[in-house]
């Protein structure tokens, strides 16, 4: 198996709403929420909105979500300056988001902050002086 992450699939309680969200904080896309799933273009994978309905019915027919709550997993997008963390955040709250912690320096000594999409998906948005970055906008890690 090669290690790669190819696409992140999110289930959603309404694929038009999320649709619109990712779209208006920039994802590029060329599919629209009537073809019954949703393809993001980011650098080096790919985020995929499905019906969370239809996602447990695809992984085990029958399967039923009851809580979305917290699910122990969280996205990450990384940027190049503090500044960046801050407009990020607000963009995803102008959008319908929901800031979950006001970006802050932390232990680590970064930056970061984190938001809720509609659907309470959490992505930490966050910042490393000795981060770098490739050609394609993927963070290098070495």
């Amino acid at each position: 198996m090669e290690a790669r992450i190819s696409i992140i699939t999110l289930g959603v309680a309404d694929l038009s709403r999320s649709y619109e969200f990712y779209r208006q904080l920039g994802f590029p896309t060329h599919n629209h929420p009537e073809e019954g799933i949703v393809f993001f273009s980011t650098a080096g994978t790919r985020l995929a909105l499905y019906a969370i309905d239809a996602l447990a019915d695809d992984i085990k027919p029958g399967m039923s979500i009851s809580d979305a709550g917290f699910s122990g997993i969280t996205l990450a997008h990384n940027t190049h300056s503090k500044e960046e963390v801050d407009e990020v955040l607000a963009l995803a709250k102008e959008c319908g988001g929901r800031i979950v912690k006001p970006a802050q320096d932390v232990f680590w000594g970064g930056y970061s902050g984190y938001f809720a999409d509609p659907d309470n998906h959490l992505w930490e948005v966050a910042y490393g002086d000795s981060w770098q970055f490739d050609d394609n906008g993927s963070l290098v890690l070495d």
